[in-house]
């Protein structure tokens, strides 16, 4: 693994870790029409350990699962195969949320604003594969609108320097990743990677999305 600091502000953080800074993205104009009870969403957004931790510090999620998507159905990966980076799969996070406390849409805007720039093709900070893209893998017809609508709404509203390449993949399945790689952020807050990527993530939730940030991890 190597993921993007995301600095709350210049002050916040020691200088050598204020390397990019969070974005407040728009409130999505079109939202996804829940249609259970839990519903499911699929996000890559480089190294997934930052991507499961944010996530699983928001309110309404129940679990938050790492793994690999956006590859064949009919090919098994495991972490090793994914890294090779020609697999088509992606380190990615499988979302189970309650839609009645934090929607499908109010995840993209997180996810844009704290967890990935959706300008970067193929990398997310430090690393570079195809399998460290962003993507969003809509699991039916009305995330797949909320999703395209959203990455549209991005581009005319003009955060990032660069356009955006964050793509809409068909989802083909998702594949667990290792169980050591599961809550990694959780479990391992002092890890060097965890403490000079993905920290100042939670703690730009924290700080951007207070309505939000659930102090207690979901599993």
């Amino acid at each position: 693994m190597t993921g993007g600091v995301w600095a709350l502000s210049p002050g916040l953080l020691p200088p050598a870790l204020a390397a990019e800074s969070a974005v407040l993205a728009p409130v999505p104009k079109i939202d996804a029409i829940p249609a259970r009870k839990l519903e499911t969403a699929v996000f890559a957004g480089g190294c997934y350990w930052g991507v499961e931790g944010v996530f699983s510090h928001v309110k309404g999620v129940k679990l938050a699962v790492s793994g690999f998507a956006g590859g064949p159905r009919t090919m098994k990966v495991d972490y090793d195969r994914v890294g090779e980076g020609d697999t088509g799969y992606a380190e990615s996070v499988r979302v189970t949320y309650d839609p009645q406390v934090v929607s499908y849409g109010a995840l993209l805007r997180i996810f844009f604003s704290v967890i990935a720039d959706p300008t970067t093709l193929n990398y997310q900070g430090p690393d570079h594969g195809t399998q460290y893209r962003s993507a969003l893998f809509p699991l039916n017809a009305e995330q797949a609108k909320a999703a395209n609508a959203y990455l549209a709404q991005l581009g005319q509203a003009k955060l990032w320097n660069g356009p955006i390449v964050t793509k809409v993949e068909r989802f083909t399945g998702f594949q667990d990743g290792p169980a050591y790689h599961q809550n990694f952020l959780e479990r391992n807050p002092r890890h060097p990677y965890i403490l000079r990527w993905d920290a100042q993530k939670v703690a730009a939730l924290k700080q951007l999305f207070p309505q939000y940030y659930s102090e207690r991890p979901s599993a």
